[in-house]
C-alpha cells in the first residue's frame, strides 16, 4: 500500500465503509474461526435487531464515543435489559476490532464506553436452599436422579452435563473431566472457554449414583452418560420441562405463582454454595466452576463468602488489639 494511501495508520481507501460493513466482515470472521452456530446466531441476533437498525449506516470513521452512549441510552430507554445491552455492547465492540485490524479506523471507541453497574436493577440470583437441595435428591425420579446428583455436587453446566460421556468419568481416580459439552443444537463441540476444560472430585454419592447408573444408562454411539431414552444427546428443554419442572411443582418448590422456583442453572448455584460453605478458597471454586476469571466467581457469588457474624467477631479483636497496647 502507498504512503500516500494512510494516514495516521488508517487506510484512506475505507472512508466509506459503515458499521453494517464492520459487523458483516466481524462476522464472517467469526465463521471463519469455526465459533459454535448458537454463538454466531447470538452475535447475528446483536447486530440484526439492535447495532444496524440504529447505527448501521454511521461510518465507522466518524463514530464517537457520544454516539455509543446514545446508541446505549435507547436500547435501554426501548426496554431491552441491561444484561442484553452489555452483550450487544460487546458485540459492537468486536466489529469495531475488526475494523481496527483492517485498517479502516485507528482506535476502537466503544472500548472507551462503559455501561454503568445499576445493582438495583439486577435481579437476584435464585439459590436454592439446603432444605430444597435434599428435597430434590430425595424426590428425584430412579430415571433422571443421577443427572440430578451430578448437577448438585460437581457444578457442571447443563451443556457439560448433556456432553459428557462415560470414558470422561475416572471412577478409579474419582475424577469427572469436563472436555466437551453439547450446545443448544445438539452439536458435540469444546468446552465453553479454555478455564472450563477441567477437573471435578467426585463425592462419594455422585460414585455409587454413577456406578449404579452406568448399567442402567440406555446405549448409543456416543456413549453418553446422561442421554435421552435412545442414547443420543438429550435436548435441554426436555431436561427442564421434562425433568426439572414436575420435580419442583409436585415437591412444592415454587414461586408466588405455583410455577417451578427455578431453572437448571441454580443447581449450579446450589454447587457453588455448598463449596463456600465448605470454606473452600475462591480460587479453587473458581476452577472447580470453570470460570475465566476469578472475577466473574466473585461478581456471582462473592455475597456469600460474607459472614456478617465472623466480621463482628473480626472489629472486637481489632478493637482488643488497638486498646491493649
Amino acid at each position: 500500500m502507498l504512503i500516500s494511501e494512510k494516514q495516521h495508520g488508517v487506510d484512506m481507501r475505507s472512508h466509506d465503509k459503515t458499521i453494517r460493513d464492520a459487523c458483516d466482515a466481524w462476522l464472517k470472521q467469526c465463521e471463519r474461526n469455526n465459533l459454535e452456530r448458537a454463538t454466531i446466531r447470538s452475535y447475528r441476533g446483536h447486530v440484526d435487531h439492535h447495532i444496524d437498525q440504529k447505527i448501521g449506516g454511521l461510518l465507522v470513521s466518524e463514530l464517537a464515543r457520544a454516539d455509543v452512549k446514545d446508541f446505549l441510552d435507547d436500547l435501554q430507554d426501548d426496554g431491552l435489559s441491561r444484561a442484553m445491552t452489555k452483550k450487544v455492547l460487546g458485540s459492537l465492540r468486536s466489529a469495531l476490532g475488526e475494523a481496527l485490524d483492517r485498517e479502516w479506523i485507528a482506535h476502537n471507541v466503544a472500548r472507551d464506553v462503559k455501561l454503568p453497574r445499576n445493582r438495583r436493577d439486577e435481579e437476584e440470583r435464585t439459590i436454592p436452599t439446603k432444605e430444597e437441595i435434599r428435597v430434590m435428591l430425595e424426590k428425584a425420579p430412579d430415571r433422571h436422579r443421577p443427572l440430578i446428583v451430578t448437577a448438585i455436587f460437581t457444578g457442571m453446566r447443563i451443556s457439560e452435563l448433556r456432553g459428557l460421556t462415560w470414558d470422561c468419568v475416572d471412577f478409579d481416580r474419582k475424577l469427572i473431566h469436563v472436555r466437551q459439552r453439547a450446545d443448544r443444537f445438539n452439536n458435540m463441540g469444546k468446552p465453553k472457554s479454555r478455564t472450563s476444560k477441567r477437573s471435578i472430585p467426585m463425592a462419594p454419592v455422585v460414585v455409587d449414583t454413577l456406578t449404579a447408573w452406568r448399567s442402567l444408562c440406555p446405549k448409543g454411539d456416543l456413549d453418553l452418560v446422561f442421554p435421552n431414552g435412545k442414547g443420543k444427546i438429550e435436548n435441554h428443554s426436555n431436561i427442564h420441562n421434562r425433568v426439572l419442572v414436575p420435580l419442583l411443582v409436585e415437591n412444592g418448590i415454587v414461586d408466588d405463582n405455583g410455577s417451578a422456583k427455578f431453572s437448571f442453572h441454580a443447581l449450579r448455584h446450589a454447587a457453588a454454595s455448598l463449596f463456600i460453605e465448605q470454606n473452600w478458597p475462591p480460587k479453587k471454586i473458581q476452577a472447580l466452576l470453570g470460570h475465566s476469571s476469578i472475577n466473574m466467581t466473585m461478581d456471582v457469588y462473592g455475597h456469600l463468602f460474607e459472614s456478617p457474624e465472623e466480621d463482628v467477631k473480626l472489629f472486637a479483636k481489632m478493637e482488643k488489639d488497638l486498646l491493649a497496647a
